[in-house]
């Protein structure tokens, strides 16, 4: 009588756990990063008699499991790398594009030589010089713009890769952290369950910065390495590494990964901080390629300026003048006389030596470069969109897959709610009923 109530007690026990594990998994549901819960059980038996029969003496609750499935979470860490190295680079691509139209240089170029033709035309006039000079003005103004805005994507750029490797360490430190937490709890506890669900949290969100490969011990510790090849360490038990970020005026970046005394060079394949590294390049190059067209436009246009007569009759002089950075241009002139449409020995009326500027113009082909540029950053923007579509799809496939194994499902848990509610409910039934009989036995003794 006291084996069938120690049975009943036991259920009890059993299915109570059981039921808070089904509470705490609907209350849960759609928090991000928390993993369905179930509890395991085994039954109490043991064995005598000359047989060697079993008996039953009940069950309890060996442990908590959770719902994970480590490769499922790989992919999808490794689907977010990617996706958030195509997002990133994305939008330096879209900052240059922003640069090299938002000024409007293409338009200002054409009309800058176009206003050179006006006076060609009529070289003694006043309004077509007057209209060149003006011209020249706002482009100019156009250079040293575009210039400014390259320059000032350059440095947002740093200030995102600072804040991206700061959220990188941060990251590794409370890794680190939960690792030390993971060695010292029991192993199919609610706490290592918990404890799991921010190791996993964590590593997703360091993927979203670079790309990871992690592998655990069996405490579910994670030591974790991000970028190609073997990887650099960033966590390993309960030791975090100090990632740092530099950038030479090149374009070319640096990710410093220091453990201990020890540095190794981290080369990111994906993730924001490969964004970075992508888009820092590409800024080296746009700003590269539109300080030797500013080089070239001031040089040829002053060399052409040199090499004729003002409408005085003098040497020509310079037209504009540079200053700290190529594309820091100022127009030095001010009087539109000063224009030298002549060639030498044509007199003033003369407009021979803007024929020279005009061949500059196609020469140099400042415009098609400047085209060139512009539609070429702008094919790589539709094709990255095109990638990013596709890796999105990726994505929210791998997520999909996880959450499968891993997600709540309300459906599932309120018929388990239901099934260890009824059997909660049948083994009090177990222990009233052995009660009443050990009742009734003393009472008819």
């Amino acid at each position: 009588m006291s084996d069938l109530l120690s049975i009943g007690a036991s259920g009890v026990r059993a299915n109570q756990a059981a039921l808070g594990t089904v509470s705490e998994n609907i209350a849960n549901a759609g928090v991000t990063g928390y993993s369905r819960r179930t509890i395991t059980t085994t039954e109490v038996v043991s064995i005598g008699g000359r047989a060697g029969l079993t008996s039953g003496h009940g069950v309890f609750v060996t442990g908590v499991n959770r719902a994970a499935d480590q490769f499922k979470a790989a992919a999808v860490r490794t689907a977010g790398a990617d996706l958030a190295r195509t997002e990133a680079g994305g939008v330096w691509m879209d900052r240059i594009q922003s640069a090299l139209t938002g000024s409007g240089l293409d338009s200002r170029l054409s009309a800058f030589f176009n206003a050179a033709k006006g006076v060609a035309a009529d070289p003694t006039a006043t309004a077509p010089r007057a209209a060149m000079i003006e011209q020249a003005r706002s482009l100019a103004g156009s250079f040293t713009t575009t210039g400014a805005a390259l320059a000032q994507a350059t440095a947002e750029l740093d200030a995102t890769a600072d804040q991206a490797v700061a959220d990188l360490n941060s990251l590794s430190a409370a890794l680190a952290k939960v690792n030390e937490g993971l060695g010292r709890v029991g192993a199919n506890t609610t706490g290592a369950a918990n404890l799991a669900d921010q190791r996993d949290d964590i590593l997703e969100r360091m993927s979203a910065l670079v790309d990871i490969t992690a592998s655990y011990d069996a405490a579910g510790r994670a030591t974790v390495r991000a970028g190609a090849g073997t990887g650099a360490m960033l966590v390993s038990g309960n030791q975090a590494a100090t990632v740092s970020y530099a950038r030479s005026a090149e374009g070319v970046v640096a990710i410093a990964v220091k453990n201990g005394n020890d540095v190794s060079m981290l080369s990111p394949g994906g993730g924001a901080i490969g964004g970075i590294v992508d888009g820092a390049q590409r800024i080296a190059a746009a700003r590269t390629q539109l300080a030797e067209m500013a080089a070239d436009f001031v040089n040829g246009v002053n060399g052409v300026q040199g090499n004729g007569q003002t409408l005085d009759g003098a040497a020509g002089a310079p037209l504009f003048a540079v200053g700290a950075s190529p594309t820091d241009i100022t127009l030095v002139m001010s009087d539109p006389r000063g224009i030298a449409a002549a060639a030498p020995g044509e007199g003033t009326r003369g407009n021979g030596n803007l024929a020279a500027l005009e061949g500059l113009r196609s020469s140099a082909g400042f415009e098609g470069s400047l085209n060139n540029m512009v539609s070429s950053n702008a094919a790589a923007i539709q094709a990255r969109g095109v990638v990013a579509d596709a890796q999105t799809a990726i994505h929210d496939s791998a997520i999909a897959a996880r959450d499968a194994i891993s997600g709540v499902d309300l459906d599932r848990e309120a018929v388990d709610l239901l099934r260890f509610q009824q059997a909660y409910q049948a083994s009090s039934r177990v222990i009233s009923i052995a009660r009443d009989a050990f009742q009734t036995l003393l009472d008819i003794r």
